[in-house]
């Protein structure tokens, strides 16, 4: 019979009676063997729409109920077969799955309807933009304070950089107005230049009166080098000792160390208190000459003169003090001349009071010696040699007084060069031509006040003549 049910087109009319007899429901139509799903093993599917009439003694078929898995479909295999794999049941294209309701899929469903609100967005953007502002605004903080930092650091050191050239200023004017002030005292002993006691004054004249010191020539140490052309010596005084000596007898020019021996004869035969009228012959000097600018008609007296000549080496003062001692220059020549002749000097020839040059006007460093040596003998001279700014004070043709304000020559007393430890300069007598070069006899003092005289002449520039006296000067506490 179910052959006959498999080939027969069914309609509605028809009715199949019940197996007890009763009448049985109308039939609808049943899908076709070539409609039914196809399994994946190829044969036809089971399956067969609702309503259709099934055997009696066949089980009834659960497949199409509804699974709780949702996509796909299991079926029980009949007893003695292997479990046929899963099939996956498709999805009509364009339709979302169905999301089970109840539990916490519904909770994520409110949640879904609250995250897709206006009012979440408008939160959500709200706090993106805040957090993005608190980023911006701590980034441009950090910025500005690393700015701020810099702009502090430069503000930091121009500041020091200010204050520094304020300071540099300060000093540059308080040390050039020092020079206007006037210099009420006189130099003595008691009042040298660096603020010495009587005591020491006294001490000072006892060390520097001994005899000459004597030696050959050429006399080395490993610690003195002398440049090329340059002469040099180095005399311990209390130990009557030449420590160094290079070309220490040959023939040299000597510039204004010449008015040495202008002050010796200036202290022997003059008068400090006289005073000199200036004239004409006493400004009759070549161009560029060191003077300090005394005029016509000026008054002046010799112990004025004698500190323009010794401290700031005025050829306008010694030119005066010549003409005013000897009666002329040419005397004034002559006396110096004798002068060194008495002291021993046998190498010096001089034909003017202020060194300039002339090839009949020369010494050697051992004669120069020999005239600081004598020089030192006279208080007023190592007085006047230790000045480093002295105001000059005179009367001018028309009685007013006037002043004229100086440097010494000597950069160690003015400061500009420092000798070495424990080396105190005294003072001496600079001098400086192109023929001659530069050239510088001083005295000086170890650590134990002992005395000393160097000399250094022919440098070729005031550096090189610094720096090789002070190779001198260090060899004094040795």
């Amino acid at each position: 019979m179910a052959d006959t049910l498999e080939n027969t087109t069914l309609n509605e009319d028809i009715v199949f009676p019940a197996a007890d007899g009763s009448p049985a429901d109308p039939v609808v139509d049943s899908p076709s063997a070539e409609d039914a799903p196809t399994a994946s093993n190829g044969s036809q599917a089971d399956h067969t729409a609702k309503g259709v009439l099934q055997p009696e003694d066949s089980e009834p078929d659960i497949s199409q109920e509804e699974p709780d898995s949702g996509d796909e479909l299991h079926e029980e295999p009949p007893q003695g077969e292997a479990p046929r794999p899963a099939v996956k049941k498709k999805r009509p294209a364009g339709k979302k799955p169905a999301k089970k309701k109840g539990g916490k899929k519904g909770k994520k469903k409110k949640n879904s309807r609250w995250k897709n609100s206006k009012v979440a967005k408008a939160l959500r953007y709200a706090g993106s933009t805040t957090l993005a502002n608190i980023k911006g605004a701590l980034h441009r903080l950090g910025k500005s304070m690393r700015r701020s930092r810099r702009v502090f650091a430069t503000v930091i050191l121009l500041g020091i950089l200010f204050v520094g050239i304020i300071a540099g200023l300060t000093a540059v004017y308080i040390i050039h107005k020092s020079d206007d002030l006037p210099m009420p005292m006189r130099y003595s002993n008691e009042t040298m230049a660096y603020q010495t006691t009587t005591e020491a004054a006294l001490e000072t004249d006892k060390a520097f009166t001994y005899t000459i010191c004597t030696g050959k020539d050429d006399i080395g140490n490993e610690n003195i080098n002398l440049k090329e052309g340059e002469s040099g010596a180095l005399f311990n005084l209390e130990g009557r000792e030449i420590l160094f000596s290079r070309n220490m007898y040959d023939k040299i020019y000597p510039a204004s160390i010449t008015k040495i021996m202008t002050a010796i004869v200036t202290l022997k035969y003059g008068d400090l208190d006289e005073t000199v009228t200036i004239n004409w012959r006493d400004l009759e000097l070549e161009q560029g000459s060191q003077v300090v600018g005394l005029k016509i008609g000026d008054k002046v007296t010799v112990r004025e003169l004698l500190c323009g000549v010794l401290v700031h080496s005025g050829n306008d003062c010694a030119m005066a003090l010549a003409r005013h001692i000897g009666g002329s220059t040419e005397k004034f020549v002559k006396m110096m001349n004798s002068e060194l002749q008495e002291i021993g000097a046998t190498g010096t020839h001089f034909v003017n009071p202020t060194g300039l040059h002339s090839e009949d006007h020369y010494t050697t460093v051992y004669d120069i010696y020999l005239m600081l040596n004598e020089a030192v003998s006279y208080s007023d001279f190592k007085s006047i040699m230790q000045i480093p700014v002295y105001n000059l004070n005179f009367t001018d043709k028309d009685g007013n007084e006037k002043n004229i304000n100086f440097d010494a020559t000597d950069q160690y007393l003015t400061g500009e060069t420092k000798p070495p430890k424990n080396v105190v300069v005294l003072g001496g007598k600079t001098g400086t031509t192109n023929a001659a070069g530069h050239c510088l006899a001083i005295m000086s003092q170890n650590a134990f006040g002992q005395p000393y005289i160097s000399i250094i002449v022919g440098a070729k520039t005031t550096e090189d003549l610094y720096t090789d006296m002070n190779q001198l000067l260090a060899e004094i506490n040795e």
